[in-house]
């Protein structure tokens, strides 16, 4: 590991930062992502604040790491870490979902500083992604790109038909994450359209496979200084996580995919990430 314990420290008190805001955004008594929002926290920490080449001044900045969350109902966590950045004020947190705010129920380009493709529509984004990789690759430019997708996602066709073009394409600059927390929004993976095996799918499919735990930090950072070395082929990274991570009444439980949170839960949610 390349970062000492100071930044260690600081990347995970931006993870607990981020499933504040979480919690904060959906409040009680109404419907939102918790689940596959609060998984990727210390993923989105590591690419954030400690990987990616941006700047919160210049969002268009032609040399930065580009980011697509293709699952993009968990655009939750993804605000919270512009937010934080200062790409945008804290206090739009507080408007999710509210009519004209940048803060959409999926991300949106053309409001939010920091987006770089409107996802949500399921399966999408790895395909955006190796466009935008394949476009760095012929403007010549060092940019990496990164994509965080969902297990229930990837039983979505269009996955596979970018798993193929990737290394097809030898796209070395384009790392996939994949968030293996296990449950879809009807309930376990298993139980529904398993898509396992991961890793061995991927690997068939030509990719540079790396298995980690998502919760992490260590494994987080050394996985992406891997794929920084994989040449040849893209990199996907099979992230295991929980799905409402540090929430316990929510934890693996597909209620809270896209669930409500009572008075009592959002303040015991609040008061353990508070920091």
């Amino acid at each position: 590991m390349s970062i000492s314990a100071e930044k260690l420290k600081e990347l995970e008190n931006i993870a607990r930062k981020l499933r504040y805001e979480i919690v904060m955004m959906i409040g009680s008594g109404k419907p939102g992502h918790l689940g596959g929002s609060c998984s990727i926290a210390e993923l989105l920490a590591v690419l954030y604040f400690h990987r990616m080449r941006i700047d919160p001044k210049n969002p268009k900045w032609p040399d930065r790491d580009r980011f697509l969350l293709s699952k993009g109902h968990a655009a939750l966590t993804q605000y919270a870490a512009l937010a934080e950045l200062g790409f945008f004020s804290k206090d739009e947190l507080r408007t999710l979902k509210e009519l004209g705010t940048k803060c959409q129920g999926h991300p949106e380009m053309l409001k939010m500083p920091g987006i770089e493709a409107n996802t949500g529509s399921l399966g999408q984004g790895l395909s955006v992604a190796c466009g935008i990789a394949m476009a760095g690759k012929l403007d010549k430019k060092d940019y990496k790109v990164y994509c965080i997708m969902g297990d229930g996602e990837i039983a979505e066709g269009q996955i596979w038909e970018a798993s193929m073009a990737g290394p097809y394409h030898k796209l070395d600059n384009l790392v996939g994450i994949l968030d293996k927390n296990r449950i879809q929004a009807m309930g376990p993976i298993t139980e529904r359209y398993d898509t396992n095996p991961h890793a061995d799918k991927w690997r068939a499919f030509g990719w540079h496979v790396i298995e980690i735990d998502g919760h992490d930090i260590t494994q987080i950072i050394d996985a992406f200084d891997e794929a920084d070395k994989t040449k040849g082929k893209p990199t996907m990274i099979v992230a295991s996580t929980v799905k409402s991570k540090g929430v316990p009444f929510a934890e693996g439980k597909a209620q809270f995919h896209h669930g409500i949170m009572s008075e009592d839960q959002h303040e015991m949610a609040r008061q353990l990430f508070e920091i």
